[in-house]
């Protein structure tokens, strides 16, 4: 599939239909990508309409797809300047907000620890709400989608050098944000 094997070529997986083959890289790729874009947009509706830009682009070239790792990194650059697009095109207005972006389900067998779980996801929300665009994408990818510094520079087209150092300033600007600071407990600020 996409991620770690070939998931096409130029004539498509042997004995696979291109159909087969749209909906089992959907099912690997899509909840990783839409989680990304709505953490990237703040809006789950335009979340959507740039993961499915962002799909339908992709598929639609295809043949030009890196081969093995370079296709998850193209996946996300074309997920990043779909969010771009997204973003330009609406301006600055947006009625929902991150807080609306469906969540996980929780994982808790009490209701204290869906309660304190639902909490820590809001604060981290909030947080990355807060930062601006520059230091916000290159977290998402790299703590929500999973790609590293290099990957992250191939998506956002910069240098290894800036996707550090916006991940830097990022992490540094999360630990000095009071709500989440409220929920470090003093033992695991010494470990």
């Amino acid at each position: 599939m996409l991620f770690g094997e070939p998931f096409w070529s130029s004539g498509g997986l042997v004995g696979v239909s291109e159909a087969d083959e749209l909906e089992g890289w959907l099912a690997t790729s899509y909840a990783s990508a839409y989680r990304t874009a709505c953490l990237i947009l703040h809006n789950p509706a335009d979340a959507e309409e740039a993961v499915q830009d962002a799909f339908l682009r992709v598929w639609r070239f295809r043949a030009s797809v890196p081969a093995d790792d370079g296709a998850r990194r193209w996946l996300y650059r074309v997920l990043v300047n779909a969010c771009y697009s997204k973003s330009r095109s609406d301006g600055r207005r947006r009625s929902s907000s991150l807080e609306d972006a469906p969540e996980q389900p929780a994982s808790g067998p009490t209701p204290e620890l869906s309660a304190a779980s639902s909490e820590t996801s809001d604060a981290v929300r909030r947080a990355l709400a807060e930062l601006p665009e520059h230091l916000r994408i290159p977290l998402v990818l790299r703590y929500y989608a999973g790609l590293n510094e290099r990957e992250i520079a191939t998506a956002i087209r910069r240098r290894p050098g800036t996707v550090k150092s916006r991940l830097h300033e990022a992490r540094r600007r999360l630990s000095a944000d009071p709500f989440l600071a409220a929920l470090v407990t003093p033992v695991e600020m010494d470990q």
